[in-house]
């Protein structure tokens, strides 16, 4: 059974209780790490002027605290793996687990929700934030 280390715990750890639910129970049968929970000011900078984000601080759901958005990739092979087809495969597991558990979460690789992946302006396919 794959467990988080040390960073990813404390990246989760500054997450919504209900995302740091939903990904405790994913590690349990799906490898992964968590690359980003809460983004600080000059962290959402960074993004935002990089182009890995569309939000101005502080206007995004990591920016919230508890962080209501999370970036998590798949860990494959011992490595944390950017490949789409891997990252799309993982984000079903994730969306199966939310949905088993009862938490509606939004994906950034289906921001409309709509399962219609060809419509989908920015891809961000380790994101996951929670939808109330």
């Amino acid at each position: 059974m794959a467990k988080f280390g040390k960073v990813s715990m404390e990246r989760l750890n500054t997450c919504d209780p209900r995302l740091q639910h939903i990904f405790l129970v994913v590690i349990e049968k799906f490898d992964c790490a968590v690359i980003c929970g809460h983004r600080n000011k000059e962290d959402q900078d960074k993004a935002y002027n990089s182009g890995n984000s569309k939000l101005k601080w502080p206007n995004g759901n990591h920016n919230k605290l508890p962080s209501r958005a999370i970036d998590v990739a798949p860990y494959i092979n011992g490595t944390i793996s950017w490949d789409s087809k891997q990252c799309y495969f993982f984000a079903g597991y994730v969306l199966r687990v939310a949905d088993e558990l009862g938490i509606k979460i939004r994906w950034g690789g289906n921001w409309s929700g709509d399962k219609d992946l060809s419509n989908n302006t920015f891809n961000d396919l380790v994101h996951f934030e929670i939808v109330e």
